[in-house]
């Protein structure tokens, strides 16, 4: 991934709580198909500071499960994004030199895949992923609201897998590269419009703004 060193984030604590929030990655593989890429929902496990271990599972009709096991992957989690427009520039009517640009944050994880036993750890990885998504609601759902027979017939139609990580890149593109007066008028601006609060968040906690 192409990242200046300006937009780089490499704290694991950080890449970590990233995909906990931010869970559907793109799985992307390559094998005797061609390129292979799927939206998966992932958990991640982790232990100290290394890049951890991913967990997800798909469709047994999905073709791509065959061509993983043992194979390296790479599994792109996005966050939040916004166009910045050169309108919102203060130094747009100091000099006229700016241009568009799109503020965005996402992390790369690469490792080696791998299909576990399907039985007892399909069990514990749906689990894990339904407590972790249904958490907050006033009523949480869970894998056992369901007849456990019809539980069963689901999980014979999909396949676990196992991503053991090699590393963890991050990239917060969010005009740090921009003087203050602007990072302020972004993050000024975007606190306006509910679908880019959390990237005026992010211009803010990154561009050091109060």
């Amino acid at each position: 991934m192409y990242c200046p060193d300006l937009f780089r984030e490499d704290r694991p604590e950080v890449l970590h709580e990233f995909i906990r929030s931010q869970p559907l990655g793109l799985l992307i593989s390559h094998g005797p198909e061609g390129l292979l890429a799927n939206l998966l929902p992932f958990i991640i496990q982790t232990s100290g500071n290394g890049p951890g271990l991913l967990q997800a599972h798909m469709a047994r009709a999905n073709p791509q499960w065959r061509q993983l096991d043992g194979q390296p992957v790479l599994v792109v989690f996005r966050g939040p994004d916004a166009y910045v427009s050169p309108s919102l520039y203060v130094t747009k009517k100091e000099t006229g030199k700016v241009v568009p640009t799109w503020n965005y944050a996402m992390v790369q994880a690469r490792g080696t895949a791998r299909l576990p036993g399907q039985g007892e750890w399909l069990a514990k990885q749906l689990n894990a992923l339904t407590t972790g998504r249904e958490a907050g609601r006033p009523e949480p759902w869970a894998v056992t609201d369901a007849p456990s027979d019809y539980i069963e017939a689901q999980k014979r139609g999909i396949v676990g897998l196992e991503i053991e990580l090699t590393s963890l890149e991050g990239k917060w593109k969010v005009s740090q590269n921009q003087p203050e007066e602007n990072r302020r008028a972004v993050a000024a601006a975007f606190e306006l419009d509910e679908k880019t609060r959390e990237m005026a968040a992010l211009v803010r906690s990154y561009g050091g703004i109060e």
